[in-house]
């Protein structure tokens, strides 16, 4: 931190945590426009009895929390004023102290009387559910609760998948909020369980009119889920026996794919694509089309020879196509971890949404020709569907 009026600022806050009257330090207002990351907000926590400073970072589509101790933890904070966020809230049991930063570097400090007056430690926070699991008879019958209404012992990892995939769709949807209804189509959608947490979700705790139709090959899953949508009064969704490649959606708002095998993936963002959908959310799997046709002969020869390293790279190539094919299409998009991988390896998620900005579809085409150059790479599956 430069000037005077940081030096100030940094003080307070090293004082506030240290004596434990620090209820809270927000971070906010992003340096540069295009990073994900929108604020960070600081907490006392008590961690087996050791005081820590938990971040809570605030992107489009998550949120991440970290926890340091108060020395590095205030190191955090002046790396993050420095490179991240021009501004800072902090609030203490004895003031509230703002810091404002220009483009310039310029700051400026203004302190005011305690907004809180009372100091609580951050223990485990518990997290916001998304779907209740009382009352819910189709979480009982997709095997996920027990009759009691709760979370069977080997069931807490999907359940929280099922959190947190909503979360990231409701931040998603932003944009369709004031639509009459939201036409949605999950293709692929397996046995369900995320296919009626979606409809729940969106009907039963946001108020929104939904349709919502799950696409499924396995036809005894289509009679199983259609039968539970009736029992459970899920008058809008529905269940249709089909491919991804050979189903009709007809004009939809949402196309969704979660962990459709290698190019199902792109048949699916095809079919969104073709659909004029407005958002396209897939988690892909399995990319075996890209790594089969790796020709390397230039300096990353080297490093793909290596079986693990070529099949991870043949991903990141994979997946990182289908973004910028999307973004040749008119779509914003987004790459990011779906859920950690701690649960499932199946864990990075793309999003594209649907804008109206002047797009340069020659100049995205290039950088695909480029990278495929790179790497021997003869096509991109979807590309053939869309016959670029």
């Amino acid at each position: 931190m430069s000037n005077n009026q940081k030096l100030i600022f940094k003080e307070k806050l090293q004082y506030s945590a240290e004596n434990k009257k620090l209820v809270k330090l927000v971070l906010s207002k992003k340096r540069n426009k295009f990073s994900d990351l929108k604020k960070v907000t600081v907490k006392l926590s008590k961690i087996k009895e050791e005081v820590k400073l938990s971040f809570n970072y605030t992107y489009n589509t998550n949120d991440k929390t970290k926890n340091f101790n108060i020395e590095d933890g205030l190191i955090e904070v002046e790396t993050l004023l420095e490179t991240e966020l021009y501004n800072a809230d902090l609030f203490t049991t004895k003031e509230t102290v703002q810091l404002f930063t220009n483009k310039k570097n310029n700051s400026k400090i203004k302190t005011s009387e305690p907004t809180f007056t009372e100091l609580s430690f951050n223990h485990d926070k518990i997290k916001k559910k998304r779907i209740s699991l009382e009352n819910s008879l189709y979480l009982q019958e997709l095997g996920i609760s027990t009759t009691n209404f709760k979370i069977k012992k080997d069931m807490h990892d999907k359940y929280r998948q099922i959190n947190k995939y909503l979360e990231i769709i409701e931040s998603l949807l932003d944009p369709l909020k004031n639509k009459k209804e939201i036409k949605i189509a999950d293709m692929g959608s397996g046995k369900g369980y995320l296919t009626f947490a979606l409809y729940d979700f969106l009907k039963n705790s946001l108020n929104l009119q939904t349709q919502i139709t799950g696409v499924e090959y396995r036809d005894e899953l289509v009679v199983k889920s259609n039968k539970l949508a009736t029992k459970v009064l899920f008058k809008n969704l529905k269940f249709k026996q089909g491919t991804i490649e050979q189903t009709e959606i007809g004009e939809i708002d949402v196309l969704i794919a979660l962990h459709a095998c290698d190019t199902a993936t792109d048949e699916a963002i095809f079919k969104g694509i073709k659909s004029n959908a407005s958002l396209i959310v897939v988690a892909p799997c399995c990319q075996k089309q890209i790594r089969k046709q790796f020709n390397v002969s230039n300096e990353m020869a080297s490093i793909v020879k290596h079986g693990i390293l070529k099949e991870r790279q043949a991903v990141i190539i994979t997946d990182g196509l289908r973004a910028l094919i999307l973004e040749a299409y008119g779509y914003k998009t987004k790459v990011f971890e779906f859920i950690s991988d701690e649960h499932t390896p199946k864990n990075i998620m793309i999003a594209g949404t649907k804008h109206n900005n002047k797009v340069n579809k020659d100049e995205i085409l290039e950088k695909i020709k480029a990278i495929k150059t790179l790497f021997g790479i003869e096509y991109h599956y979807l590309e053939k569907l869309l016959k670029i």
